[in-house]
């Protein structure tokens, strides 16, 4: 299928939608291993992306992921504005000027911005981070599209790579960010990043899947 750039906005509406109604629980997480504050910050940062919106939607969908990691670099605190603008900001890098992607080089440009993270935070899998979510989901589905995998399967590989990823971190011991300070104390919690790249992950395949 074809991703124009419609869907890229209907993907951070909805990632706006789903952080306010998700902001308690984010911040709850946050409270078990940081500084309670994760949903406040990831929900203020798509408040203000969505309210910039009309500024740029009509831009190719480079710009507007371009602007998108721009806006949370500088308006999302802690970590995760550093983080989540990299990856906006690295995937818009291998678009270039293309007004439509297929899924593949969409897939192609998330892993771009995932390999930011990776650079950038110096994580991977089993540091509970959101890389526990972001790389088994780049890996899985860049897989199954080598494999031929029809859309519906994709999309399907998205979700539940990206739940098994989010809940695994529960079982971690954290060894990057604030709560690598807890040590064994960070086991038995869920990440909070992992958490809202889930959410953000789902959002995207909505958004895709046009509902």
């Amino acid at each position: 299928m074809q991703i124009e750039k419609q869907h890229i906005v209907n993907w951070l509406s909805l990632c706006a939608k789903a952080y306010e109604e998700n902001k308690e629980f984010l911040t709850d997480l946050d409270r078990d291993l940081g500084d309670s504050d994760h949903g406040l910050h990831i929900c203020r940062g798509f408040k203000i992306v969505l309210e910039n919106l009309p500024k740029f939607e009509k831009q190719n969908i480079a710009t507007i992921l371009k602007n998108t990691g721009m806006t949370l670099l500088y308006n999302v605190g802690g970590a995760s504005g550093p983080l989540y603008g990299t990856l906006f900001i690295r995937a818009a890098a291998t678009i270039g000027t293309r007004e439509q992607l297929s899924f593949e080089e969409l897939i192609d440009a998330l892993k771009s911005g995932v390999d930011g993270i990776v650079t950038r935070g110096k994580a991977n899998v089993g540091d509970k981070t959101m890389c526990d979510v972001w790389l088994p989901v780049i890996e899985q589905t860049r897989s199954k599209i080598a494999s031929g995998a029809h859309i519906d399967s994709l999309l399907e590989c998205m979700v539940s790579t990206s739940e098994k990823g989010a809940v695994s971190t529960i079982e971690m011991e954290a060894s990057k960010g604030n709560a690598r300070l807890l040590g064994k104390r960070s086991i038995g919690h869920q990440d909070p990043g992992a958490t809202s790249s889930l959410i953000m992950i789902k959002a995207l395949v909505q958004a895709v899947n046009g509902s």
